[in-house]
């Protein structure tokens, strides 16, 4: 029969890590990829697995790599901190591992709750990632710092079961996790030789508020739909101004003299 592995990547999750580990004990092995957390994360995952491994954070291509490197069986499914495996999901991967026709990797669906509902709209369902489910070497994932892609070797199938994700546990958090995709997100532009400028910057973010908030019908998600909008918004503009700041050098400038022109 054929045995499954789950991985999680984590970094200081412990008020979200042991719930995610609740929803997958029914795996053959269990394999926490986490990046020197400070807080309880690695304490509370050894109560589910033996298999706390310590990596280094050079990206999240790279770590979740590395956390496919220790998973020992020939299926993997992937589930992050803030991800919760429901039992509509379980029994449709169980299914899926013991089918001789089944693909090489799966796309799954995520229903996600913000602000205390579950959002329908504003491009977050069916919000599907990477693929979650894969045959261990038929899958790898770019080494990009942030927004990591994919490479298949087979066929791509889609699960039809959605798993849950909490992206946040309060509004401070989505401000937190703003601000750092939005400098890793500068770093990767950065190596990809793009240009930033502030008209850039606000010209990125308007279109990504407008593509959420009206071409996926944010508006219909209520308020939420908005916060979701404006902090995709917020994120955007923000990755562009930084590297407006890394490549104008505006932290390394001395500022001119009160007399002069600048």
């Amino acid at each position: 029969m054929p045995k499954i592995s789950a991985y999680i990547i984590a970094y200081n999750e412990e008020d979200k890590i042991e719930d995610a580990l609740k929803s997958i004990t029914w795996v053959d092995e269990i394999v926490v990829a986490d990046s020197h957390s400070r807080d309880r994360t690695a304490e509370i995952s050894r109560l589910y697995t033996d298999k706390v491994v310590q990596i280094d954070f050079e990206g999240f291509g790279k770590l979740r790599n590395d956390a496919v490197a220790y998973c020992s069986h020939e299926w993997i499914f992937s589930l992050d901190t803030d991800e919760l495996c429901t039992p509509d999901a379980k029994e449709e991967i169980i299914r899926i591992i013991n089918d001789p026709g089944a693909a090489d990797a799966y796309l799954v669906p995520r229903w996600n709750l913000f602000m205390g509902r579950r959002i329908r709209y504003s491009g977050w369902y069916p919000n599907y990632r990477q693929p979650q489910l894969f045959r261990k070497g038929k899958m790898r994932y770019t080494e990009d710092l942030v927004h990591e892609g994919y490479v298949i070797n087979g066929r791509l199938g889609h699960m039809k079961s959605a798993i849950l994700q909490k992206p946040f546990r309060n509004l401070s958090q989505t401000l937190e996790k703003m601000d750092r995709y939005s400098t890793l997100g500068a770093q990767k532009l950065l190596r990809r030789g793009v240009q930033g400028s502030m008209w850039k910057a606000l010209l990125h973010g308007v279109w990504a508020f407008l593509r959420l908030f009206v071409l996926r019908l944010g508006f219909l998600d209520g308020w939420p739909g908005f916060v979701i909008a404006l902090g995709n918004f917020e994120g955007t503009f923000y990755r562009y101004a930084k590297l407006a700041e890394i490549t104008n050098k505006w932290t390394t400038k001395e500022p001119p003299h009160p007399h002069e022109k600048e």
